[in-house]
């Protein structure tokens, strides 16, 4: 159908934005979660590893937030709250290429469907 040929250009035409921000979030788990496990040393606040506090950062930057975690010292607190900002921000900014993209391929999708429409008349 013209919806999943226009969702196909998305992919296909935004392929690098989306490699973009697969990176800048892999970067940003990594950064932040071991941030937050060595900010977090000496409290029992159960970031008992690296992965735990990238688990946190994982939730954290896609504003899950479950609550299982959360950091107890004040600098952990200060790096989350920086986590949560610039979570926001990396996800957004790729978004605009990413609309725009679809934007095209769903304006291409329904322009050749007119053009079949008018072959047929």
């Amino acid at each position: 159908s013209s919806g999943i040929n226009a969702e196909y250009g998305v992919v296909s035409g935004a392929s690098k934005e989306f490699a973009m921000l697969a990176m800048l979030i892999m970067v940003f788990v990594l950064l932040f979660g071991t941030l937050l496990y060595y900010s977090e040393m000496g409290y029992d606040s159960g970031y008992n590893s690296i992965p735990l506090g990238c688990w946190w950062a994982i939730v954290t930057v896609t504003t899950v937030g479950y609550g299982d975690l959360a950091p107890k010292s004040t600098i952990g607190r200060l790096i989350g709250s920086i986590a949560v900002v610039l979570g926001i921000v990396i996800l957004a900014l790729p978004m605009t290429v990413i609309v725009s993209k679809f934007n095209e391929s769903y304006g291409d999708v329904k322009r050749k469907t007119e053009q079949d429409q008018l072959k047929k008349s």
